[in-house]
């Protein structure tokens, strides 16, 4: 099988080369498959329509409904946070990706519409906010609606769990267009759900090293 390009790095082996190659294969594959799989989800069937226009607290503690965050003619992404009532603190996973996400956000809302919704009050949130030094992310608290609970950021215990959620505004009414359903589907042995890892950059970072993930998980301290 031939070569698949001609650059070269100092000192490489024919042994190296030979065995980057395979793994450059199976990663055009992969980039065939990311591909393939955009394009099926672009093709879904819209959802069902949203059963309640959800009545959200912004960071001025102003109510704000569900539908009024289409702020531009664009799908809306929300993004459910670990951060209950009942929790200590928050989520390290969820906040690492909020990290990333709130300097992400300026360039994301030049396309899409971008909301983070946990279930704690909106003044516990912003302190965490605030800590982390978000600057760019539109912060809701969900305390007063059903919206964990009916679009899976919480369990039936109550319990909170990672979702991102897509909804479309279509004529006249907001549809529900996708969620990380992948949680829900059984891990191979060893793995977590990996659900929401296409906007972790973390984990993209770590896999391309020699050990990997390993047992490593974010911190809010260290």
């Amino acid at each position: 099988m031939g070569t698949l390009h001609d650059t070269r790095f100092p000192n490489e082996s024919a042994a190296y080369r030979a065995a980057r190659d395979e793994v450059l294969r199976a990663e055009i594959a992969l980039r065939r498959q990311t591909e393939d799989v955009a394009a099926m989800r672009r093709k879904l069937p819209l959802g069902g329509a949203v059963p309640v226009d959800y009545e959200f607290v912004d960071a001025t503690n102003a109510p704000v409904r569900l539908s009024r965050l289409f702020t531009r003619d664009a799908p809306l992404v929300v993004y459910s946070f670990m951060y209950g009532p009942q929790m200590k603190a928050a989520c390290p996973s969820c906040t690492s990706i909020l990290d990333s996400l709130d300097a992400e956000a300026p360039h994301v809302t030049q396309r899409v519409n971008l909301a983070v919704v946990a279930k704690s009050p909106i003044e516990r949130i912003l302190a965490h906010a605030r800590d982390r030094g978000w600057r760019n992310l539109r912060l809701l608290s969900s305390a007063q609606t059903t919206y964990n609970r009916d679009y899976h950021g919480e369990d039936a215990k109550g319990s909170q769990t990672p979702a991102l959620n897509v909804f479309v505004r279509h004529d006249g009414a907001v549809r529900h267009a996708y969620c990380t359903e992948l949680m829900f589907a059984k891990s191979e042995p060893g793995q977590d759900p990996r659900h929401v890892d296409a906007i972790w950059p973390l984990w993209n970072l770590f896999d391309y090293t020699p050990e990997g993930r390993g047992d490593f998980y974010p911190a809010l301290r260290y």
